[in-house]
């Protein structure tokens, strides 16, 4: 009952993403979050010490990063765990901060940012690019209370799309040529292997996010 009392508007939010997961409403979400999986690549190859060549979006679900140096295991890595850990700190922003419209604005510059570094190709470069400007846009036009039910849409999105698809890419159809394959190709053990890793690490950041920042009350006030 203290679940249902303090956190009814996510389980409201959770249960419409199950609900629509399969419907056209939620692509233009998912393909967001397969950019937070693609962008997590890229910076995870800046930051020690690679070169971004490209960066793309397709309407399929698709992402690619082409890159040059820098650690591939942590490259390889921080695709999934990356858009994770994206999803939970704006799901945390919306329901612990007041930084709402601060933080969708950021993500918006951060998104054309990227956009404008290394993305080519028509459609990624169309939907970064209105992406960004839809967010700046939010930030400036809409109420707190619009700006942090968004992130928190994208959050819980983000949060169930990850485990979903590690499992789907890396363990009910371990022959795709997914970040797991690659890691297992050129450190060893299996696909299988690294995706089950991923997906427990998932599992136990999703769980310690709701169970120990979330707090006793998540509940967005309505005016």
């Amino acid at each position: 009952m203290r679940i249902l009392k303090g956190h009814w508007q996510l389980l409201l939010l959770t249960a419409a993403v199950f609900a629509f997961w399969q419907t056209t409403a939620l692509v233009p979400l998912k393909i967001l979050i397969v950019f937070f999986h693609e962008a997590s690549h890229a910076i995870a190859t800046v930051l020690t010490g690679g070169d971004v060549v490209s960066l793309s979006i397709s309407p399929d679900q698709g992402g690619l990063v082409l890159s040059r140096g820098g650690s591939r295991f942590w490259t390889l890595t921080a695709g999934y765990l990356g858009s994770l850990l994206i999803g939970v700190a704006l799901l945390i922003a919306a329901t612990r901060t007041k930084l709402d419209r601060q933080v969708m604005a950021l993500c918006g510059v951060v998104i054309l940012i990227i956009a404008g570094f290394y993305v080519r190709e028509v459609f990624a470069l169309g939907f970064t690019i209105a992406t960004g400007f839809v967010m700046i846009a939010a930030s400036v036009k809409l109420s707190h209370n619009a700006n942090d039910m968004i992130l928190r849409i994208i959050g819980l999105t983000s949060m169930i799309y990850v485990p979903y698809d590690i499992f789907s890419d890396t363990i009910a159809r371990s022959n795709l040529r997914s970040d797991a394959r690659m890691l297992a190709e050129e450190f060893g053990g299996t696909t299988v292997m690294w995706g089950g890793l991923w997906l427990i690490i998932s599992l136990v950041i999703i769980g310690w996010s709701l169970r120990y920042v979330l707090g006793r009350n998540s509940n967005l006030t309505l005016r």
